[in-house]
């Protein structure tokens, strides 16, 4: 009893407070922790703490780290409990899932999905250098692109799984995997994946948070765009001119062809993070990866005859990888959206709202590399992909107990639903840009359109 009123208290409402600068506290399972400090060398990056200081987070600390994790927390406790520490009945019933699926070995048990996907794409980029550099024919030269574009999304695949968990070995070896798979095959940076991918999991849907929403002034899956929001990841505001009235406005038919292209966006982004002022881990490491990319990409492409088959090469191999962001987009554009920052408390709520599955038979699971099991991914992010089907039944389950969206749609509902999504959005741009746009041509187009 002598132990239990030595200890000190602090309110929710107290903790609140302490989410600024040099002062960032947050709660895990009633402890509170000072990481003002931590955070310049958090693995995962400063942006996924600072959306969630001054309130509980013991859901997303669950979902994101190791059982080896919680050591190092001691370092970091200030000696304060939360005093009207409570925890809900989903948030009960997902720790306690959590921790059956770890006793499982659900986490540690990584299958040979690694090996198989690897042996794979390194006979891939085989047959896409002895489809340029043996055949003449031009056919045999498309085959080679396309060959290509799945690579880049197998390869995309194994950059995820590895900045999730480690797929080898030890962490060295992870890394070097991050770094071929990611800078040197797709020429995508990790540090810039890590980046956003650990802010869209914390965030998911979040309008202003998540990154993975914000693609004004091209697509606006919600008309609280249209009010220009400020993204807070990006620090800027995503201003709704009449630019992106306009273009938002056809969403519904440029969204296949603007995919095709959704590489050189990838692309253009990863130089933005490389040669900003950011902290940006291995920075050196990603530029010599990226570096490697631009050199054998652009030197196989220079060994095709003519520059018509150079650029159908390009544009064949770009397109493919469409089906990839395609995919990326089902599984969140049409699902629930809100406004504001993440909290810890709703952890499994928002998962849920904000996600979408895609139903497939097992045999297509390497297809969509484990994010048909979209939820399941959200809930359980570090835990190999080889495991979410057997996880899902579980997850529903446990949707249904406490009224909860699971939404599990073929590829074809998936796409309808996404379009009909942004087909709403765009009919309501046109509905708002009429009165402020004084142009006949925009006039004609959208009342004809």
């Amino acid at each position: 009893m002598a132990k239990e009123t030595e200890k000190k208290y602090i309110t929710n409402e107290e903790l609140k407070n302490h989410n600024k600068s040099g002062d960032l506290w947050i709660a895990i399972q009633g402890k509170v922790y000072n990481v003002s400090d931590w955070i310049k060398s958090h693995p995962g990056g400063d942006t996924v703490i600072l959306n969630l200081v001054g309130q509980d987070v013991t859901d997303a600390f669950i979902a994101f780290h190791p059982g080896t994790a919680w050591h190092n927390l001691d370092n970091l406790f200030t000696g304060y409990h939360i005093k009207d520490f409570e925890v809900s009945q989903v948030s009960r019933d997902y720790r306690r899932m959590a921790a059956e699926f770890r006793k499982l070995g659900l986490f540690d048990n990584k299958g040979h999905v690694t090996l198989y996907t690897l042996s794979f794409i390194a006979a891939m980029f085989v047959g896409v250098l002895y489809g340029v550099l043996s055949c003449t024919s031009v056919f045999a030269h498309q085959i080679s692109a396309a060959l290509l574009g799945l690579l880049w999304i197998q390869s995309a695949y194994i950059g995820h799984d590895s900045g999730h968990y480690v797929i080898m070995s030890n962490k060295s070896y992870n890394r070097f995997a991050q770094l071929l798979s990611g800078n040197c095959l797709t020429g995508i940076s990790i540090a810039w994946w890590k980046w956003t991918h650990n802010a869209h999991h914390l965030a998911c849907n979040s309008l202003d948070y998540d990154p993975d929403l914000q693609h004004i002034p091209v697509f606006a899956v919600s008309t609280k765009f249209f009010t220009s929001l400020t993204s807070r990841f990006y620090d800027r505001k995503l201003t709704f001119d009449p630019v992106a009235r306009f273009l938002v406005s056809y969403q519904h038919f440029t969204y296949y062809p603007v995919m095709c292209f959704g590489r050189i966006n990838l692309f253009i982004q990863t130089f933005l993070l490389l040669f900003s002022r950011r902290e940006v881990p291995d920075r050196a490491l990603n530029f010599a990866g990226i570096l490697v990319f631009w050199t054998w990409f652009p030197l196989l492409v220079s060994c095709l005859p003519t520059w018509p088959e150079r650029f159908f090469f390009v544009f064949t191999s770009f397109a493919v990888t469409a089906l990839q962001h395609i995919q990326f987009t089902l599984n969140h554009f049409a699902a629930d959206v809100y406004v504001g920052p993440p909290k810890g408390s709703d952890w499994f709520e928002k998962q849920a709202a904000g996600t979408i599955d895609i139903s497939c038979r097992s045999y297509m699971d390497w297809f969509y590399g484990g994010l048909q099991f979209q939820l399941e991914h959200h809930l359980f992010p570090r835990m190999p992909r080889c495991h979410l089907r057997k996880v899902s039944p579980v997850v529903q389950e446990l949707c249904k107990k406490h009224n909860l969206p699971y939404r599990s749609l073929s590829w074809f509902d998936a796409n309808v639903l996404t379009i009909s999504t942004l087909k709403k959005a765009a009919y309501q741009a046109r509905d708002a840009a009429n009165p402020v746009v004084k142009n006949l041509v925009w006039e004609a187009l959208n009342t004809h359109g």
